[in-house]
């Protein structure tokens, strides 16, 4: 029997810290060689327990296997120098030192099937994994090669088609395409972005998700939001668009935020990750909160296709409130599902 408002994580969440620093981003493990395999392995059977735990019921790998949603996949491209590393603007927000695209960007293996399968086997739920979404591939490197982020974005696009094939048939239910530079940069996500995203799901069987967001806890996008007024309109430039593509699920960010909920109009006939879980602060919501943020949503989205979700990772969040706050979404889930039932 379909599960009415199913949760799940927008991405992320904490690593033990046995295996890599906590709440950091781009934390270095603690591990090597057969011990770091194992252990990752073992992180997954942990996060996968706490997503049960809390009664989430499409779960996923929390990335415990990756340092970084974007530079982990990037790092098994071939064409791309990780020691000539240049300072670029990220999303134009912060500097980061990021690899180069050097020569033809190619992907000689699969990056995250292996782990993908592992989780299959770990779990009868359904199983949703992340990509970095093209464009935001793009935004997290310095191109010294094809000199044209859409040339660039297209060459990723078709990469990611290869991976996504292959994790569908390892048993991902949904893939999920993480693209927080939507948010940005409006004209070319509308001249080729969400083309290239298209491209990225063709032939896909499985169901598809594009999450965008204001990004991670993190003060450079704490910052970026402080500034951004009274009302955050950007999912407006967007959403018309993406409302005719082939994408499944649309994700954006509700809880503690300034997006209108009636932006979700705009996107009708979509399913709707909604995000009833702020990741930018410590404080834990109540299930009643959650509730609250799911009643709002559900007036400009039938129920049955609305997705509680977390705004965003929660990689830079400790374990404790994490784990608070995936319990928080799982209950606070459960009341309106129990209201709507009645």
């Amino acid at each position: 029997m379909k599960t009415l408002l199913p949760t799940s994580t927008a991405g992320s969440l904490p690593k033990p810290s046995w295996l890599a620093k906590p709440e950091t981003l781009w934390s270095p493990w603690k591990l090597h060689g057969e011990e770091l395999k194992e252990g990752k392995q073992d992180a997954l059977r942990l996060t996968l327990d706490n997503q049960d735990r809390a009664g989430i019921d499409i779960v996923s790998d929390g990335e415990q296997t990756r340092q970084h949603f974007v530079t982990t996949f990037i790092e098994h491209l071939s064409g791309v120098d990780f020691e000539n590393r240049q300072t670029v603007r990220i999303r134009n927000r912060y500097d980061a030192s990021v690899p180069s695209v050097v020569g033809a960007v190619t992907r000689e293996k699969p990056v995250f099937v292996e782990d993908a399968r592992f989780l299959r086997t770990l779990t009868k739920k359904r199983i949703k994994w992340a990509l970095p979404g093209p464009m935001t591939m793009i935004d997290t490197l310095h191109d010294a090669h094809y000199k044209s982020r859409e040339k660039l974005a297209w060459e990723f696009a078709g990469i990611l088609n290869q991976e996504a094939r292959e994790l569908e048939a390892a048993g991902v239910d949904i893939i999920q395409f993480d693209e927080p530079a939507f948010n940005v940069f409006f004209d070319e996500v509308n001249d080729w972005g969400i083309a290239t995203l298209e491209k990225a799901i063709e032939g896909l069987k499985c169901e598809t998700a594009v999450h965008i967001c204001y990004g991670y806890g993190i003060q450079a996008n704490i910052d970026w939001k402080n500034a951004l007024g009274a009302e955050w309109r950007q999912y407006e430039e967007i959403f018309p668009k993406l409302q005719r593509s082939n994408i499944d699920l649309i994700s954006l960010e509700c809880q503690n935020s300034r997006v209108p909920m009636d932006l979700i109009e705009l996107i009708r006939g979509k399913k709707v990750m909604v995000g009833a879980i702020d990741v930018a602060t410590n404080t834990v919501e109540t299930p009643e909160e959650v509730a609250s943020t799911l009643r709002k949503a559900l007036q400009f989205v039938d129920a049955d296709k609305l997705y509680p979700s977390t705004n965003c990772g929660m990689a830079p969040l400790s374990r404790h409130v994490a784990t608070g706050k995936l319990n928080a979404l799982g209950a606070g889930a459960e009341i309106v599902r129990k209201e709507l039932s009645v």
